[in-house]
């Protein structure tokens, strides 16, 4: 908790910059408040915290996903002062609203009550809808922020639906026993349609098709540095939360749902790779890509073993890392051309090397090409689900083979052109640079050495 209420905290000094008008100071604040919380992290957690843990405990692997969030927010505001270069006049709020928003995040790690679940979703999903629309003079920005609004409050009418009839049946709010009353009542009809609609709200928030009709508008519309941090952080949140709910609690009747998810699964893999073929547009490409994912990782709920969180988690630091290696490319093309149309990025290796070999390399690990840490993220996932469904692991197989194509036309435009259609002397910033070969060398450094990644961060003490 301690993390929680540092970057809390944080968040509330970068928005007062805003109210002195210091906002130019708000990225520097935000990055030393995170540092100082992913440095809290490996601190054992103060007894004093105990009280609050029949509403809010961090396990080990809580701890882990933290840092995964905290780093790759991190890496997002290292992006910002290039992105968030038209926003001088609210810089601040932005930058405190992605803050509040890993709050809730911080809080879906650690909920032990559905109270918590509600309100953790509600605190990560709240500031979104405002940062989707920050970009006020453009109408793709306002129809992506109400899209998002108005789709989440009807994704959250399910959640609160499924609550409601588990509290009924169940008579309690708190996950072990919801959990000791759904083993011993299996077969009970408020349970199983409360799941249901609980899964489907889950679905919505990660984007499994048919939920993901929001994804796409609102990917493309929303600023491109607040599509890195949805595609990233919000879905790393919501995966966790997501797979916490359904395996711990609902893991008795897991045949109740488990063909549900499958038929979920089947039906992402056909859309998102069909519908990311059919794009011209590479940022919408990308949004297909993120629900295409979505599909990966709800193989986690086949074969589940103890070694599934360690999966999970592998599995989303690499998306994570690769989703942002791909839009710092798409910031600055953006930010140049205006667009970001496959034409906006031929010629991109000419001129800025580094950003197209960064997009490369990610959408490599992506398509899960060998020596890339989404090589072994994949391998590792397909692995444990072949114990559980040999068909939805070859359907996984089949659609990654399909996102190479769609993942090779981006390549494609910025390298195999011999004229480059960037004539401008805006030039990549240094920090830019840094950040994509910290990058480059983390996803082939992990590609080859995955144990690396736990014995760095998965050490977590929890109590004094």
């Amino acid at each position: 908790m301690i993390v929680l209420i540092t970057v809390f905290i944080t968040a509330i000094i970068v928005l007062f910059t805003g109210v002195f008008n210091q906002g130019k100071y708000a990225r520097y604040t935000g990055i030393a408040g995170l540092l100082l919380a992913l440095a809290l992290s490996f601190q054992p957690e103060p007894v004093f915290f105990e009280q609050y843990h029949s509403m809010y405990a961090l396990s080990a692997s809580a701890v882990l996903f933290s840092r995964i969030a905290i780093m790759t927010t991190l890496l997002i505001f290292f992006l910002g002062g290039f992105a968030f270069s038209n926003h001088r006049n609210h810089q601040s709020e932005l930058y405190a609203l992605m803050l509040f928003a890993l709050c809730g995040g911080f809080v879906l790690f650690g909920f032990q009550n559905l109270i918590t679940l509600f309100l953790g979703i509600e605190i990560l999903s709240i500031p979104l809808y405002v940062l989707a629309g920050a970009n006020k003079n453009d109408l793709r920005s306002n129809e992506a922020s109400l899209k998002y609004f108005l789709m989440g409050a009807f994704a959250t009418g399910f959640l609160l639906f499924g609550i409601a009839m588990i509290y009924g049946a169940a008579g309690s709010f708190d996950l072990a026993q919801i959990r000791e009353f759904v083993t011993l009542h299996q077969s009970k009809p408020m349970i199983i349609l409360g799941m249901i609609m609980m899964l489907s709200a889950f679905s919505f928030k990660v984007s499994l098709a048919p939920f993901h009709t929001w994804s796409p508008d609102v990917y493309q519309g929303a600023p491109t540095i607040i599509t890195a941090f949805m595609a990233s952080v919000v879905k790393t949140s919501a995966v966790y939360a997501f797979f916490v709910m359904m395996t711990q609690v609902f893991g008795s009747i897991m045949g109740s749902w488990q063909n549900i998810v499958g038929v979920l699964i089947i039906l992402t893999f056909l859309i998102a790779n069909t519908m990311g073929l059919a794009q011209s547009n590479a940022k919408r490409m990308l949004a297909f890509s993120s629900v295409s994912h979505a599909g990966y990782l709800a193989l986690i709920f086949f074969g589940v073993n103890e070694n599934s969180t360690n999966v999970l988690a592998f599995y989303l630091f690499a998306y994570s890392l690769s989703t942002i290696g791909v839009f710092m490319t798409m910031i600055y093309v953006e930010k140049i051309k205006r667009e970001t149309s496959y034409n906006a990025f031929k010629g991109l290796a000419k001129t800025s090397p580094v950003l197209a070999l960064v997009s490369t390399v990610s959408l490599l690990s992506m398509a899960g090409i060998p020596i890339t840490a989404g090589f072994i993220a994949k391998f590792s996932l397909f692995a444990q689900a072949i114990n559980g469904s040999i068909f939805l692991v070859l359907m996984a197989i089949i659609g990654s083979a399909i996102s190479i194509a769609y993942y090779l036309r981006l390549i494609i435009s910025m390298y195999f052109f011999q004229e480059s259609s960037f004539k401008t002397s805006e030039t990549v910033s240094i920090t830019y640079n840094i950040v994509g070969v910290v990058i480059i060398l983390t996803i082939i450094i992990l590609g080859i050495f995955p144990d690396l990644f736990f014995h760095q961060f998965a050490y977590a003490p929890i109590i004094k």
